[in-house]
């Protein structure tokens, strides 16, 4: 994989990110920590799971040895769980874009959350982040029709390609 492509994915990543908490945002404080009983307890758990899952990533390529998701208590607002995660886009994208064809195809020995050992190639562990990520968010849709809330617009990547148009390629 190239790093214009990973950059593409980064792209998407964040772009339906931005979807889904546009139309978490409008929840209210109760209904973004109500139980609903889903994988995750909460809107709020959910989305801090997409966060932390994605920060563990992060950590591990930076040779972290991260031990623990944040707790869902970190984010006692939808405001902190935003901003945290503005901060931490940041971050992966200065990361990505620092990173060439070659560094991709690293491969990057890390800690599981259990201690056992893993290994990975990078663009690898990249893309998974941007799947894992579109998995929870249509849990994220789920636990919003649940609320009786808006789901997000369309976080598909077609829909993203579309929208790019010649931007993505």
């Amino acid at each position: 994989m190239k790093n214009r492509d990973v950059r593409t994915l980064i792209d998407y990543h964040y772009w339906a990110r931005d979807r889904m908490l546009e139309a978490v945002e409008a929840l209210t404080p109760e209904q973004f920590t109500r139980e609903l009983g889903g994988s995750f307890r909460s809107v709020r758990d959910t989305l801090a799971h997409i966060y932390g899952a994605e920060w563990i990533w992060y950590a591990r390529w930076h040779g972290d040895v991260p031990t623990a998701l944040p707790t869902p208590d970190t984010f006692p607002t939808f405001a902190s769980v935003r901003q945290a995660w503005r901060d931490h886009e940041k971050r992966m994208r200065a990361f990505v874009d620092g990173v060439d064809d070659h560094g991709l195809e690293r491969v990057i020995s890390y800690k599981l959350l259990n201690g056992q050992p893993g290994a990975s190639v990078l663009w690898h562990m990249i893309q998974h982040v941007v799947n894992h990520a579109s998995y929870h968010r249509g849990q994220v849709t789920t636990l919003l029709r649940q609320l009786g809330a808006a789901p997000p617009k369309s976080t598909d990547l077609t829909t993203y390609y579309r929208k790019m148009g010649a931007k993505s390629v």
